[in-house]
């Protein structure tokens, strides 16, 4: 990285750069391939994640490289819900980013939804960056986890970005196959500190 890597909260400002930024790094997603069939939707539906399911305010952060936007993270702090009336409103931009594959989408999420930990916790919804093994993905974990005093949870959609995790602390709880042919998940969880 040419200069010192800065992690910011993610706002009004900079949130659809954050969008563009996950859509670079997980453009080989097993999980969002399997979701979403044309990459050229991917900043759809990470607005989408954003503005629906996740985006709790003051829980995201955007790491910079000088200037430029090289990663981003989302978290849910514990209770976190988005309303139901937003929710139902959303469901022609479901529609037009998942397709044919909206039903799809729901099991995962319905599948997502039961793996997760019933006790209050932070779940990492979304962490990419768009360069790897450069520090980037470490530098938005070590941001949130150095802090936090709860547990925290997430799925990791490639077996490759387990160790990173359990450096963390975090512990695979299970291996999940999606239905229908889908790709595998690995839950993980790290206890309170």
């Amino acid at each position: 990285m040419g200069s010192e890597l800065r992690i910011i909260p993610i706002n009004d400002v900079n949130r659809e750069e954050s969008y563009r930024v996950l859509a670079r790094a997980f453009a080989d997603d097993p999980v969002i391939r399997w979701l979403v069939s044309d990459p050229g939707r991917d900043v759809a539906l990470f607005r989408f994640l954003d503005r629906v399911t996740h985006g709790a305010p003051d829980s995201c952060d955007l790491a910079l490289d000088g200037d430029r936007a090289v990663g981003a993270a989302y978290w849910d702090p514990p209770g976190h819900k988005q309303s139901v009336w937003t929710a139902v409103s959303s469901f022609p931009l479901l529609l037009n980013i998942f397709r044919t594959r909206v039903r799809r989408a729901g099991e995962v999420e319905h599948i997502f939804g039961k793996l997760r930990p019933k006790e209050p916790h932070w779940y990492l919804s979304t962490i990419g960056a768009i360069e790897s093994g450069r520090g980037i993905g470490t530098s938005l974990l070590h941001h949130r986890l150095d802090t936090m005093t709860g547990p925290a949870y997430l799925e990791s959609s490639k077996r490759e970005n387990v160790p990173l995790y359990e450096r963390f602390g975090f512990e695979v709880t299970e291996v999940v196959t999606l239905p229908g042919g889908g790709p595998q998940v690995w839950p993980m969880y790290r206890p309170a500190r």
